[in-house]
């Protein structure tokens, strides 16, 4: 692989403070882009192609010819990686490849079928229930985000694990640090760790019972651990893994979806009288937001075409699912937002292999909170300045942090 001179390419990831949030990359940044596939200049000093149009994207990501694997040297990184043991790995399949990923993966499938999210929706529904006490029964202006948009994922996925709710405050506060990419190596390495342990306490104290308990995690205990069919410090990282993507992205949704439906109170209108509809906008609102902007990093582990280009084994790549999904030769009027439209080609829960494993549980989460916010809170409105809302812009989840509403 030659060596390639960044000091003239655009960096990524784009920061645009203070612009539209609906706008994933503005006109100045994409100006600057040498075409679909495209080199730009990361943050750690090395640069990635950038994979940028519908097309490109799925076949990138369905591709064997990327490796998902962060601890390949010229892997496309977006903070300096932490020292991290092998043990600390373990378990997050997620950057994981072929047999090694799929392993683990097939373990989770079942627990996340549609037929399964389907059964426990009720539990869906009543969490949202009684957030949504519990917020109106609150002062007023009050911020969605802490009152209404974290605890509900948060509970449910706490429910499904088999981990305390009242921990809570714990995970949550080292999440933001794995997520942001401004965050201090240490720190970053504290926080794995620091989770890991209280996971690792979580499950010993599982493993001891008679019964290890009616949850994921008790599931995997009797049927994977004791078998010998998954060790521990697996079990750890996969549950890591989970309990982190499990309340950050589905949070940061309803969120970003609350703020963007305030401005089509048409919409919030069809969601109150016709809750049917609501996996159509849905669908529209996971596109059209596509809260993982920093991309999807892989690394070419041979030679390969992608956009007419010619991208060599060892080269990093990044999979931008924002612009993907913003493709005009895919959707209509690409750039706005249509509640109407057929967004299923969307591309915000990645493609291939290492699609989102828990996106059904994501969509019931994000149709259930916004059906429940619409009809007990009709007169739902923003309590702040839109241009003043604190956003998210270093997270690898974007988001808000803070949404004052009042009713």
């Amino acid at each position: 692989m030659g060596e390639v001179l960044t000091d003239r390419l655009p960096l990524f990831p784009f920061l645009s403070p203070g612009d539209d949030p609906f706008t994933p990359v503005t006109g100045a940044d994409l100006r600057r882009l040498d075409g679909p596939v495209t080199r730009v200049k990361l943050p750690t000093g090395g640069w990635t192609w950038l994979v940028t149009r519908h097309r490109d994207v799925k076949q990138m990501l369905r591709s064997d010819a990327f490796s998902a694997d962060a601890a390949r040297p010229g892997f496309p990184l977006l903070r300096q990686s932490p020292p991290q043991s092998a043990e600390g790995r373990r378990g997050g399949f997620i950057r994981m490849d072929g047999e090694e990923h799929l392993r683990l993966r097939r373990m989770l499938t079942a627990e996340f079928m549609i037929k399964n999210i389907r059964r426990i929706e009720p539990l869906i529904g009543q969490v949202v229930d009684d957030a949504l006490t519990a917020f109106q029964a609150g002062q007023r202006p009050a911020d969605l985000v802490a009152g209404f948009a974290l605890p509900v994922p948060s509970l449910v996925i706490c429910h499904l694990l088999g981990v305390p709710y009242a921990d809570h405050a714990f995970f949550q506060q080292r999440s933001v640090v794995l997520l942001d990419r401004s965050a201090d190596p240490l720190a970053v390495r504290d926080a794995v760790a620091g989770l890991r342990s209280y996971l690792g306490r979580l499950i010993e104290d599982k493993r001891a019972g008679a019964t290890p308990g009616d949850d994921l995690l008790g599931r995997l205990i009797t049927e994977r651990v004791r078998p010998g069919e998954l060790e521990v410090g697996e079990l750890i990282g996969m549950a890591l893994l989970l309990l982190i993507a499990g309340h950050e992205t589905t949070a940061n949704m309803i969120g970003l979806s609350v703020l963007l439906l305030l401005q089509h109170p048409h919409v919030w209108e069809r969601l109150r009288g016709d809750p049917a509809q609501a996996d159509a906008v849905v669908e529209e609102l996971l596109r059209y937001l596509t809260i993982v902007r920093q991309g999807l990093p892989r690394q070419a582990i041979r030679d390969v075409e992608v956009g007419g280009r010619r991208i060599r084994a060892g080269e990093p790549v990044t999979a931008l699912l924002s612009l993907a999904n913003r493709d005009a030769d895919v959707f209509d009027d690409a750039e706005e937002f249509d509640p109407y439209r057929e967004a299923h080609q969307h591309l915000a829960f990645g493609f291939g292999v290492h699609q989102c494993i828990g996106q059904p549980l994501a969509r019931a989460e994000l149709r259930i909170a916004l059906t429940g916010l619409a009809a007990r809170l009709p007169g739902l409105r923003l309590a702040a300045d839109p241009a003043d809302l604190p956003k998210r812009d270093n997270s690898i989840v974007y988001g808000l942090s803070e949404l004052p509403v009042t009713w």
